[in-house]
């Protein structure tokens, strides 16, 4: 019998490799000959096997930098401890700015982190992207003035971390900052290719349909801006709640340009009258502009051209429940698609819920077992800067599958101050120096 070629025997093996579906799984195959670690640490076969198996979540990192890992009996919990152990979620690594201004976390996707430093109000900042496990960095030069000021200042400029694309190199990465003018919203991106910032989709408020612009630096917990509420990497989209205007502000990052979904229709309409929707008790205890945090809805976009929104409905007394009601709209542009019922998810009980965000496939919430509504102002702070032991819960969309990720000291209201970490990151094209 003839010897297979050995391109055919490599082709096979990765074949088989493919069907292994956690890195703990690649990793012990690749120990086992030079010849499997030839094939497993392939950048090819890594994507292709990143595309097929999405990436386990590991925990989340706060904005102060640390890190939480998934806990038992999460089953990414082993890979998560490791992860902890080995990562540097401290930084210190990264050069600490010149202005001496320390760096906090503002976003994390792909395992790579982006930093910033800035002073309060300050728009123009100074930005990093690193990897925590293999402590390499770049930092970024800053947005040229003339590119970001043009004819007026920018109340803020909000960088994320954009997704690797399909025909891109993933060693590369790219930062989108949105900023928000008194007549517009503009995005800016920096690519590590070209290593330059460029102006890639501008529009005005009244093409967005708001016929007013953003009253100050205050527009971004008013309107919804202050973070992302959902990513999907197929459609490579990203989703701004907006509660107070009845809209999701749309970026999609392929095309790069800016569009709106009307929240107002169909069975949104009933689920805003529902009485868990509104939180009425909780707006005597606290500044009215945060209370919409607990009731941002998470958007994910599914899979077969449907937008996927998930609204938090309950009862804030002692011993309340709570539920997800998920509702879906046809996302083929038409602004007359209403959203229709799907399903209603209960959570589990003995806790207060808020939600948080979505990202990869998943929606995220936080909970508290504290009984927030008998919280006495007279006798204490704001509940907006009261720390809490906050338990972190997960969903996953395909499966509506509830599950408690872990457990961490967090405020009340802060959303935008965790992030969700997935997976391991691809090493960064080079260290900065």
């Amino acid at each position: 019998m003839p010897t297979p070629a050995p391109h055919l025997v490599d082709e096979i093996l990765e074949e088989i490799f493919l069907r292994l579906t956690t890195p703990a799984e690649l990793a012990r195959a690749s120990t086992a000959c030079p010849r499997f670690r030839r094939i497993i640490t392939d950048r090819s076969f890594l994507r292709r096997h990143r595309k097929l198996h999405p990436p386990p979540l590991l925990g989340l990192v706060n904005v102060d930098g640390s890190f939480q890992p998934a806990e038992a009996p999460d089953p990414s919990a082993p890979l998560a401890r490791a992860l902890a152990d080995a990562a540097d979620f401290t930084y210190s690594f990264v050069p600490v700015p010149s202005s001496g201004i320390p760096w906090h976390v503002r976003d994390v996707r792909d395992g790579r982190v982006l930093l910033e430093a800035c002073q309060v109000l300050e728009t123009l900042k100074d930005m990093a992207v690193c990897d925590p496990l293999s402590r390499r960095y770049v930092l970024l030069p800053p947005i040229p003035t003339d590119l970001a000021v043009q004819e007026e200042y920018p109340f803020d400029i909000v960088p994320i971390l954009a997704p690797i694309g399909d025909d891109e190199d993933d060693m590369s990465f790219k930062v989108i900052c949105l900023a928000i003018y008194g007549s517009k919203l503009t995005a800016f991106i920096f690519s590590s290719v070209t290593q330059q910032w460029c102006i890639v989709a501008s529009i005005g408020w009244s093409l967005l349909g708001v016929h007013h612009g953003p009253l100050g630096p205050c527009m971004l917990s008013t309107y919804g801006f202050c973070g992302l509420s959902g990513f999907d990497n197929e459609s490579g989209c990203f989703y701004l709640a907006s509660p107070l205007l009845d809209k999701l502000f749309v970026l999609d990052t392929q095309k790069m340009e800016f569009f709106t979904v009307n929240h107002h229709t169909g069975y949104y309409i009933l689920l805003k009258l529902l009485p868990g929707r509104i939180l009425e008790v909780l707006a005597r205890y606290d500044d009215p502009h945060r209370i919409q945090d607990r009731s941002m809805p998470g958007i994910v976009v599914g899979r077969e051209g449907y937008l996927e929104m998930f609204s938090l409905i309950g009862d804030h007394s002692p011993n309340g429940s709570f539920d997800l009601y998920h509702t879906t709209q046809q996302s083929n542009g038409e602004s007359s698609n209403e959203w229709r019922m799907k399903n209603i998810i209960p959570l589990p009980g003995g806790h207060d819920y808020f939600t948080m965000s979505a990202a990869e496939g998943f929606l995220f919430l936080g909970a508290t077992t504290k009984d927030q509504v008998d919280f006495d102002r007279e006798s204490g702070p704001p509940l907006s800067r009261t720390d809490w032991d906050v338990d972190y819960f997960s969903l996953e969309v395909k499966t509506s599958e509830v599950r408690k990720v872990c457990t961490s000291k967090g405020k009340f209201f802060h959303a935008e101050h965790v992030h969700w970490y997935f997976g391991y990151p691809p090493p960064l094209s080079k260290p900065s120096v």
